[in-house]
């Protein structure tokens, strides 16, 4: 979900506004101030949606200022909100073109997928420029339909008001779910009222979104990089619009044809598991915490039966909050990287001796929400559409129990931060997808997957399934490492550069010498 995307370092979205404007206003097709990243296409590239077309105009107003996007060209896509209803009402997504960093350009530029989805675009720049993705091509960076800067913006800040209650609230308890609830209801009663069409903001139209982008701007060829959802809309636009793709590189891969409800339970097995056997493996960590697993199993079934209620100060500032810690939070957070990786054997232990004071600082962090950011109307139109569909509530409790037979059921019924989706999906009331979505690409455009090992949202294992279909592939897993690898490690954005350089050939001898960030160890 969009919330949970990875956000390094916390804090920035309570700043003061700042008006950042682009350059002048310039033809679709010089769009980008650099030359040789726009072109005039080829006769086999297809011709923009009826209504789609780039309007140049200033930059967004982010929530904190973006160095990058004072040099950058922006503007807005048109394009119509649902191409299978020609002559209905267009829609416009918030576009950047961010300039390469070098006077000698390297070719083709990187089209930038976030994830989500739901997941504000615009404040992921700062990590995608300072991860070298701009440093000898032009970044182009476009606002997923529906998203914070795109008109309109399916926020919805009844959402995001329940999740800062919820860190007071048993995970999974009924008035919890009800609140829920209310919540979903009221604010797609809004969105429908203000005429949108629900149905419209999908992987599939988002995937035309950007074949668009790229005829508009008048870019013959370019780069893809997808993180998380990204990387599930990345595969969709592959397998849809293969014109004028030189390479794609997928993030913390999410695969169209497997992520559901019952994935997000085999990802978190594997995500610690892999940590577990990351801490056996250090011989300082084994003696200190000799039965990581064990523990935290028994704090889950604790914590289920008897949760903690605390006043916890949030990390970032303010009057302490009323948090509950239950088995459901206590998962949850993990999930989400919410306590560091490094500290998590000792958070553990800790708790387990009566401390729970690094969860429930983590708990108290979601009472400070970043109101209206996070286009919740995206993340459940696709997610209720795409990810639910042919999952009942019986196969994700059947997925929790194979992945953690010792867990509470109340724990193993609901699938890692996307509680209550069956019925929050019955209230959304988009149609299913899954046929059309749920199909692997198959493609000989060069890709590549980075993956964490220590990721508990997406898997690493699931790169080499998803390569199946696509044999000019190159997996690499990066050691110790969660969500969205490349803004975390340096030798992720080495490898990502040299892809980008050479797609059938990169460079990946600096993951042999990776080693995980040693785990922290508390005296007895």
């Amino acid at each position: 979900m969009a919330e949970h995307a990875f956000r390094p370092g916390a804090a920035a979205a309570t700043a003061a506004l700042a008006l950042l404007t682009a350059l002048g206003p310039a033809p679709a097709a010089s769009a980008s101030p650099h030359p040789g990243t726009a072109g005039s296409g080829t006769a086999s590239d297809p011709t923009p949606s009826p209504a789609s077309r780039f309007v140049p105009g200033p930059c967004p107003t982010t929530p904190e200022p973006i160095e990058a996007l004072g040099t950058a060209r922006c503007g807005f896509l048109e394009v119509p909100e649902n191409r299978a209803r020609p002559g209905g009402r267009t829609i416009r997504l918030a576009v950047a073109v961010v300039p390469a960093a070098s006077a000698k350009l390297a070719g083709d530029p990187v089209v930038f997928m976030s994830g989500g989805p739901g997941g504000e675009t615009f404040d992921d720049i700062p990590f995608l420029v300072d991860s070298g993705l701009n440093r000898d091509r032009d970044l182009i960076v476009m606002a997923q339909r529906g998203n914070l800067h795109d008109r309109p913006n399916l926020a919805c800040p009844e959402l995001d008001r329940f999740n800062a209650a919820s860190v007071g609230l048993p995970s999974y308890a009924p008035p919890t779910e009800r609140l829920m609830l209310d919540a979903v209801k009221q604010c797609r009663d809004r969105l429908v009222a203000d005429g949108t069409d629900l149905s419209a903001y999908n992987s599939t139209e988002n995937a035309a979104d950007f074949a668009d982008l790229r005829t508009a701007l008048g870019i013959k060829q370019w780069n893809v990089y997808g993180h998380s959802y990204g990387s599930d809309l990345a595969a969709t636009y592959l397998r849809l619009h293969p014109q004028g793709i030189r390479a794609v590189a997928f993030d913390s891969i999410a695969p169209p044809q497997y992520v559901s409800l019952p994935f997000g339970w085999a990802s978190a097995r594997e995500g610690l598991d892999h940590l577990y056997r990351a801490c056996a493996a250090e011989p300082r960590c084994k003696s200190r915490y000799p039965d990581l697993e064990r523990t935290l199993d028994e704090q889950v079934r604790k914590l289920e039966a008897h949760p903690l209620a605390l006043d916890v100060r949030p990390p970032q500032g303010g009057d302490p909050v009323k948090v509950v810690l239950d088995g459901g939070a206590l998962v949850n957070l993990l999930v989400a990287k919410a306590i560091p990786f490094a500290d998590v054997p000792a958070a553990i232990d800790e708790l387990a001796r009566g401390n729970p004071e690094r969860f429930a600082r983590a708990r108290a962090a979601g009472s400070v929400q970043d109101v209206g950011q996070i286009a919740h109307g995206l993340t459940n139109s696709v997610v209720c559409s795409e990810w639910v569909p042919g999952h009942p509530p019986s196969e994700v409790l059947t997925a929790g129990r194979t992945a953690f037979p010792d867990w509470p059921r109340s724990v193993q019924a609901q699938a890692p931060q996307l509680a209550f989706q069956d019925q929050v999906c019955r209230i959304w009331n988009v149609p299913d997808r899954t046929a059309v979505q749920r199909v692997a690409p198959v493609s000989s455009v060069p890709t590549l997957f980075l993956n964490g090992t220590f990721d508990m949202k997406t898997g690493a294992s699931w790169a080499q399934k998803t390569a199946r279909t696509l044999p000019r592939s190159t997996t690499v897993q990066i050691p110790g490492i969660g969500h969205w690898t490349v803004p975390q490690s340096p030798c992720a954005q080495k490898v990502l550069a040299s892809f980008l350089a050479r797609p059938t050939a990169p460079d990946t001898g600096c993951v042999a010498d990776l080693r995980w960030e040693p785990f922290t160890i508390t005296p007895k």
